[in-house]
């Protein structure tokens, strides 16, 4: 369950959330969409508990968070494979579950890579291999398919409609697409609020 109540977030003079009011029952799965800056990163990341509100208070219910970054924040000295075998317990115990993962999104042949080697949908695809082998009852995705090649995001779209299931899911997007598969709401960004279509 995720609430916010009359939540209000300003980096430096601009003020990006205004009095937000959220309530997200546990197992729903809530897409945010508005235009770039309006704030929703901002949500997922109060909701992470990444960083606190100015006014308002944010509460959050779940046992594991699992968060796919827009930004891949991928470790750069790591290969494709030890940055999910991090949040495994980074063991050689849990690498056949790493490689599991990276498997399941196309990733096999990139699993020795450093990020550096890799393209722009190939870290975003280890970003969300990484999230999803995290295994938390909240999923939190920000722009989740954004650099994927169209041939990929079937199959991406699949895996996380599935993986979803049963777990609170919160998600920014641009693309209805993405809305419309993994969300059953979708909540619009109008003056500085995230109201139901």
């Amino acid at each position: 369950m995720i609430r916010f109540d009359n939540v209000a977030l300003s980096y430096g003079p601009k003020a990006v959330l205004r009095n937000v009011d959220l309530a997200i029952p546990a197992g729903a799965h809530v897409a945010l969409s508005g235009p770039s800056g309006c704030g929703k990163t901002t949500v997922l990341t109060l909701a992470a508990g990444l960083c606190r509100p100015a006014a308002g208070t944010v509460r959050v219910e779940a046992k594991k968070i699992a968060y796919a970054f827009q930004e891949h924040r991928l470790l750069p000295w790591r290969t494709a494979a030890e940055n999910v075998n991090l949040v495994l317990g980074d063991t050689a115990a849990t690498m056949p579950q790493a490689l599991h993962w990276l498997d399941l999104l196309g990733m096999a042949d990139g699993a020795d890579l450093l990020p550096a080697a890799l393209s722009g949908g190939m870290r975003q695809r280890v970003n969300l291999a990484r999230a999803l082998a995290y295994d938390g009852d909240l999923l939190l995705l920000d722009e989740p398919l954004k650099e994927l090649d169209p041939s990929r995001r079937d199959s991406v779209l699949a895996l996380l409609r599935e993986h979803a299931a049963g777990r609170t899911l919160l998600m920014a997007s641009h693309d209805r697409e993405e809305t419309e598969a993994l969300a059953e709401q979708v909540l619009v960004y109008r003056d500085g609020q995230f109201l139901s279509l």
